[in-house]
């Protein structure tokens, strides 16, 4: 790329990061009361349905009589820097598909999207405050810079920027004078630094932001995912110019024992619109797409034809195929730590 392609490049994404970003649209507040998830009372004979389901291969009427009467994990969906369009879009897909609305609002405002200028021990210290308060780890997915938010959180959770995180509560919106929280599943005292979330993704996050903003601690560690991460998928679009991949999409890899997925989108698909996933669950052609894929498999080229709007089925099967199969295995552990503690005090 020439210097003077560069530069036009380069100044065309300072305007847009300087002069686009705004508020995300109001999001009417849920009353206190229905500020957190309900964790749902299942009998033995629901739970023995949920410990038999498949997480690699839920269909969607396992979601709808099974997985959908478990408790779910939160969500936490940050948006970019350039809040035209912010992740409210994308969770409305995920309810629209069957997720619990409950587990992607935030319990003080009711928003279904995040800053990605938040800090990131603040966000690694409310991912321990939400998985002590409910038992279950929340999924990370952030777009753009909310991406590298996503990362820097894996990173803030590995001990790479400090050796200690307080606690913070989302709902008082402060810290707590703690650095450590009762782990549901065991009952032992375990420090923020050192948890691991099950999912993360990362949708169009680009170096070149991350030298216009001057996030310059992020630059090596951008594509290094550590292990406080099961599972993570970063998403790039070949050739991006606001994310800066130009051609090679210079992968995630992992730093130890997370499992890493690199996937490439269409050309065709845009950068600020990545988030626009709603329209799939409400098309029967895309819905049925998106409820029988899954990676890996030679699935069928998605619909086309009159009526059907495919923009961004992609990714939106991919995050849906994910965020299944992580719900069914945290729903499942939550069953299993819940019998393996009955049993012990039995005794």
């Amino acid at each position: 790329m020439s210097g003077a392609v560069a530069r036009r490049l380069t100044g065309a994404l300072t305007l847009a990061l300087a002069g686009c970003a705004g508020a995300p649209p109001a999001v009417a507040p849920l009353p206190p009361a229905a500020a957190l998830p309900v964790s749902a009372a299942l009998d033995r004979a629901a739970e023995d349905r949920v410990l038999a389901l498949v997480p690699e291969r839920i269909s969607a009427e396992e979601v709808r009589q099974v997985l959908g009467r478990a408790p779910a994990p939160r969500i936490i969906n940050l948006h970019g820097s350039v809040a035209l369009v912010t992740m409210a879009p994308f969770a409305d897909f995920l309810v629209a598909m069957g997720y619990p609305a409950a587990s992607l609002r935030h319990p003080r405002d009711g928003a279904t999207s995040q800053s990605s200028f938040a800090d990131s021990a603040m966000l690694a210290g409310t991912i321990a405050w939400y998985y002590e308060r409910e038992g279950m780890m929340p999924l990370l997915i952030g777009h753009s810079q909310g991406g590298m938010l996503v990362v820097k959180t894996l990173h803030e959770l590995a001990g790479a920027f400090r050796r200690e995180i307080p606690v913070w509560n989302p709902v008082a919106d402060a810290p707590e004078a703690r650095t450590a929280i009762v782990d549901p599943a065991t009952g032992a005292r375990r420090p923020v630094v050192g948890l691991r979330v099950p999912y993360a993704a990362a949708l169009a996050t680009g170096k070149l932001p991350r030298v216009l903003l001057g996030q310059w601690d992020m630059l090596p560690l951008l594509r290094q995912v550590p292990d406080t991460v099961e599972e993570f998928t970063g998403f790039f679009i070949a050739w991006d110019p606001i994310a800066g991949t130009f051609g090679a999409s210079d992968p995630y890899r992992p730093t130890g024992t997370a499992t890493v997925r690199n996937v490439t989108l269409p050309a065709a698909y845009s950068h600020i619109g990545l988030p626009l996933t709603r329209h799939l669950a409400e098309n029967a052609a895309t819905r049925a797409w998106i409820e029988g894929y899954a990676p890996g498999d030679r699935a069928p080229a998605p619909p086309a034809g009159a009526g059907v709007d495919d923009s961004n089925i992609i990714h939106a099967a991919e995050l849906w195929h994910s965020v299944k199969k992580h719900w069914c295995r945290e729903a499942q552990r939550q069953i299993r730590a819940r019998r393996a503690r009955a049993t012990a005090a039995a005794f």
